[in-house]
């Protein structure tokens, strides 16, 4: 594998690593297994720092091109198809889209050490304390979906906003920081005890779990959120569009 880097380009040297890996990936020999070289090696061919390695290769595991794989190393996911929807929008634009007035009924407030997904997504050691955000929410007839938010560190959140308001007006107005891309997992499963008593179901009611990595518009981290909804209380639709 050659990589030829720009030393005086005002591209980020991460940024071109992690395009020239973008396409690398896409050859035969990727695609049928053919592992990556470790950051180490990949480092010292580039002649960059082994961070630098390991942020291209974060992002390129975040947006699932690349499967880190314990025993084997980094390969090529096996992906057929990737689909992107268009205009997505926060809680509170998709309530309001629907008519509904939207109720906080718990918010919880603070900060604590990334797990080793979140150190890995937010490109940050174990020992940077992240802001976690808890909020209970729904409608006036009463709560259905649990949300648990941690946001980058680099935005500069203190924990004494005013949650009450729209989460992303919060992030652009008062931290510069726009919401452009939101990547999702959709899955289902049973409630635990937390889920019953936070959103009035039984114990092993079905759940919708809906996960969100969010990034401004460089392709930043900005937010990892995860939200728990009543299944009976909310509709995931997704509309996509064909290229002509």
């Amino acid at each position: 594998m050659v990589l030829t880097l720009d030393h005086n380009s005002p591209v980020p040297l991460h940024a071109q690593i992690e395009e020239q890996l973008r396409r690398i990936i896409t050859q035969p020999e990727y695609k049928k297994g053919k592992k990556l070289p470790n950051e180490i090696d990949l480092a010292r061919k580039t002649g960059v720092a082994r961070s630098t390695v390991r942020q291209a290769i974060n992002k390129l595991v975040y947006d699932g091109l690349l499967v880190r794989k314990k025993g084997v190393g980094t390969v090529a996911a096996d992906i057929a198809y990737v689909s992107k929807s268009r205009n997505w929008l926060s809680f509170s634009q998709e309530m309001k889209a629907m008519g509904m007035e939207v109720r906080n009924y718990e918010l919880f407030i603070g900060w604590v050490k990334p797990t080793e997904e979140l150190c890995l997504f937010f490109n940050v050691d174990k020992e940077t304390k992240l802001l976690k955000l808890e909020r209970l929410r729904g409608s006036v007839d009463g709560p259905f979906v649990y949300f648990i938010s941690y946001f980058n560190p680099r935005i500069g959140l203190t924990g004494n906003e005013d949650f009450s308001r729209p989460l992303y007006d919060i992030l652009e107005k008062d931290y510069n920081t726009v919401a452009r891309l939101s990547k999702e997992e959709i899955s289902a499963k049973a409630a635990d005890k937390l889920l019953s008593e936070k959103l009035e179901v039984k114990i092993g009611d079905p759940i919708l779990k809906r996960k969100r990595f969010v990034y401004d518009p460089g392709n930043r981290p900005i937010e990892w959120n995860i939200g728990y909804y009543c299944a009976d209380s909310f509709i995931y639709t997704i509309e996509s569009e064909r290229d002509a």
